[in-house]
């Protein structure tokens, strides 16, 4: 029992998380009786704060299923939400201590198991924290986890995960989930829309990514996506977008593996980098 702390990119302190709770594939039961009544109402202004923004920003996907977390006074308890999220679309909830390596990663979602951190941010990182935490995973990941063509996608995502660790791609095929399953745009009937969880858990970059002229958004291709790097602490500079999830589920149906042997060695596109077709 217990495994090495995971960290992604550079920082100068140690990942959060208690790693000596993690089993071999890195999951852990929910601590449910090690959250205070602080971290409850860290939660509550988190869920109210983040509702009061959504409409008109966020994909009416996502704003129809957020009431199947349950609980927005407190932090849901995991089993509580599988009871309708495995009814819904066989998906369930495991714990983790935080960030986890690729392999397992890929594996528990591969097997439609998606990994949320367990522990919640403090009342003085209200408005950032640098990695994700339970809020982040569950409010913004767990709502289109109940939609089925999405679910569907974010399992092939971890299916191709474990086929690109073999290929060296990784790095390629994170592109694809930051820009998609973290950063993706939808166009909706209503106009454009945020469905990633990085955009929808921010307060900030909800408006910033639907609204501001200053970012450029681009519909979505797999190679120039693939090729496009990001930034981790900063709002993003480039969207993607997409104008269904069936669209999405269909682009990604082929093997990547062509994808990734034409992409090797082709210049990589800075996270800022215009480009001529806009969305």
């Amino acid at each position: 029992m217990g495994q090495a702390p995971v960290v992604y990119g550079q920082s100068n302190r140690p990942p959060r998380g208690d790693y000596s709770r993690a089993s071999e594939d890195y999951t852990c039961p929910q601590d449910y009786a090690s959250y205070t009544e602080a971290d409850h109402d860290t939660y509550r202004r988190l869920y109210e704060r983040q509702c009061a923004l959504l409409p008109g920003l966020a994909s009416e996907a996502f704003i129809q299923a957020l009431p199947m977390l349950g609980a927005r006074d407190r932090i849901p308890r995991f089993e509580e939400v599988n009871e309708r999220l495995y009814k819904a679309t066989g998906w369930e909830l495991v714990g983790v201590p935080g960030l986890i390596p690729e392999v397992p990663f890929f594996t528990l979602l591969a097997n439609r198991k998606f990994p949320v951190t367990d522990w919640i941010r403090k009342p003085e990182e209200f408005e950032y924290i640098v990695e994700p935490d339970i809020f982040h995973d569950l409010f913004g990941h767990v709502p289109l986890l109940f939609n089925p063509v999405f679910a569907d996608y974010v399992q092939r995502y971890g299916q191709g995960g474990l086929k690109a660790q073999g290929l060296g791609a990784c790095e390629m095929l994170s592109r694809l989930y930051w820009y998609t399953i973290e950063f993706g745009l939808i166009r909706e009937a209503g106009g454009l829309r945020a469905y990633g969880a990085g955009i929808l858990s921010s307060s900030g970059e909800l408006a910033y990514s639907v609204q501001s002229p200053e970012p450029q958004r681009i519909p979505l291709a797999l190679e120039r996506t693939m090729r496009t790097r990001y930034k981790i602490d900063t709002y993003q500079q480039t969207y993607f977008v997409i104008d269904s999830f069936e669209q999405l589920f269909e682009m990604t149906a082929a093997d990547f593996a062509p994808i990734y042997e034409r992409l090797r060695g082709l210049p990589e596109f800075a996270a800022d980098e215009r480009d001529a077709v806009a969305a």
